[in-house]
């Protein structure tokens, strides 16, 4: 009778002693995945200021090129008396409508990986709600433009 009770508690031991040891693989992997996921955090957010930094280098290309091209009024008489005129028109920009619809895509799209558990899905709700917000956004700023 001794000797069962002392295998019993020396089982109780041993299997306390494994409990300790799972928990502790289990804190270890839970840290694991938590540092992943802001690992997988930390590109969108670096591949979204990325795209950001690349937008506004084309808009300032752009910005140059609209720059570029003023009006240039050319008037030349000809031998017999009459008179030309050549006007060239500069091209417009981007709408605030459409820099909106933009903006607002690619900011909702990051947020929505971030944010949802399922990152392909969240992404496409979030591009969409986020096009939608930006473009009623720069629909306004326009009406105002207008206005002035």
């Amino acid at each position: 009778m001794k000797s069962l009770c002392i295998i019993l508690v020396a089982l109780s031991i041993i299997s306390c002693q494994n409990q300790g040891k799972e928990d502790i693989n289990k804190a270890k992997q839970a840290s694991i995945d938590s540092m992943r996921v802001e690992i997988d955090k930390q590109k969108v957010i670096d591949s979204m200021k990325t795209e950001m930094a690349n937008l506004k280098e084309q808009q300032q290309v752009e910005q140059q090129k609209v720059e570029s091209q003023k009006v240039v009024v050319v008037h030349q008489q000809q031998a017999d008396g009459t008179a030309t005129t050549t006007t060239t028109k500069k091209k417009k920009g981007w709408s605030a409508t459409a820099k909106g619809a933009v903006i607002g895509a690619g900011v909702g799209a990051a947020t929505g990986a971030i944010v949802s558990k399922r990152k392909g899905e969240g992404a496409i709700i979030g591009g969409l709600a986020g096009a939608a917000l930006g473009t009623g956004t720069g629909a306004v700023i326009d009406s105002k433009k207008k206005k002035e």
